[in-house]
């Protein structure tokens, strides 16, 4: 008899790391979770309210491929007050997380043969999604500089693109480096990517978590045209809390969001009706709460460098962005390894460098969006061990 065949595009895409650390940890006692992207904190309760209120009113039942109609709304109305972008319904998707829109956006651009240009140390499964499509990613890795900060050589960037390069993926604010390109940055990659006709595949799920003192980090939703050949994914995981709710949205050309609606059709139907009233209630009520939670991170950032950054075998700079420090760790071979270390002797989840690429091996990643008390506990863990 033969055996029936899975596609090897898929099977050959290696596992998470993360999760290498995340189950070889799983019976330790009283650890301190710092290796996933969430804090540890509830969504909040007027975005849980909302779903409530839509399940007690029995939206139960399919809805829209795109979106329920006072979603799209509310996309509409955030998008205007906090980047004073007017997107009109018809450039924009709902989707069932910011990687469903990954994933759907990708399915929609790439075949088998073609390659994306991806921005790293990146979360891998932007990368992973490539390849599942049976494209092939190519890597350009942001330059660690002396202060610890990150630096994108854009003639390299430019460099890795051929007749094969269906698109360029952009994470900024950046999973795990904290980097966050400038508008000139994303200004000179649009105009590459017109001229050459690329696709920018924009990851700004983190666009709202700055710490100069700005609204939003530099953004294509005020740098493209609504023909040019740009996405934009957004989730509502990082700056309203609720990641496991899974929901997000695309913005592209409507051209491109036909096509993603078909294939929202195809791999879901549509995300779940009630979840996205809670979507409807976190966009509507959410810029106070997202405003003290920036406040927060910006606040936990500074006591994770304060820790970290004086020890002599670390190097870290100070995050622009997102709510990471990615550190690198003088003589570090193995980062899977030392983050199981670290976990059964300080009983402090982290996540392994190498789980974003080969260029971050070396270093370690620690998520501080958790509670203030329950980071300098973790940090009080951590740094006799880093010493």
């Amino acid at each position: 008899m033969s055996e029936a065949v899975i596609c090897s595009n898929i099977l050959d895409i290696p596992g998470s790391r993360i999760r290498l650390v995340t189950r070889a940890s799983a019976d330790i006692p009283d650890m301190i979770k710092l290796w996933f992207g969430e804090g540890d904190e509830p969504t909040p309760a007027f975005v849980r309210e909302g779903a409530k209120a839509a399940l007690d009113r029995g939206e139960t039942f399919y809805a829209a491929n795109r979106g329920i109609a006072p979603l799209m709304q509310a996309i509409h109305d955030y998008l205007l007050r906090a980047y004073g972008a007017d997107i009109p319904a018809e450039r924009t998707v709902v989707t069932a997380s910011g990687m469903n829109a990954i994933m759907i956006t990708i399915q929609c651009l790439i075949e088998p043969g073609d390659s994306a240009v991806i921005i790293g140390p990146l979360w891998p499964n932007g990368r992973s999604a490539v390849r599942a499509m049976g494209g092939e990613p190519r890597d350009v890795y942001l330059q660690p500089q002396d202060d610890g900060r990150w630096k994108l050589d854009m003639q390299q960037l430019f460099d890795a693109c051929d007749e094969t390069t269906k698109l360029i993926m952009i994470n900024s604010p950046g999973n795990p480096t904290g980097w966050v390109a400038t508008e000139e940055e994303l200004t000179t990659i649009l105009n590459f990517c017109r001229e050459r006709g690329i696709w920018i595949l924009s990851d700004e799920v983190y666009g709202r978590i700055v710490y100069n003192g700005a609204k939003h980090a530099p953004s294509y939703y005020t740098l493209a045209g609504p023909e040019d050949p740009v996405v934009i994914i957004n989730s509502f995981s990082k700056s309203w809390s609720m990641t496991g709710w899974r929901l997000g949205w695309i913005v592209a050309p409507p051209r491109l969001c036909t096509a993603v609606e078909k294939m929202t059709e195809f791999n879901i139907s549509h995300p779940t009706t009630f979840v996205q009233w809670g979507g409807v209630s976190a966009l509507n009520e959410g810029d106070e709460y997202i405003e003290g939670l920036v406040e927060r991170y910006k606040r936990a950032a500074d006591m994770v460098y304060q820790a970290l950054a004086p020890l002599p075998r670390v190097t870290l700079g100070k995050p622009e962005g997102a709510f990471y420090a990615f550190f690198a760790l003088d003589g570090l071979t193995d980062s899977v390894e030392l983050c199981k270390e670290i976990a059964r002797e300080a009983q402090v989840g982290l996540a392994p460098g190498v789980a974003f690429g080969p260029a971050g091996e070396g270093r370690i990643r620690l998520c501080y969006a958790a509670s203030l008390p329950k980071l300098s506990q973790a940090l009080e863990r951590l740094v006799p061990l880093l010493k």
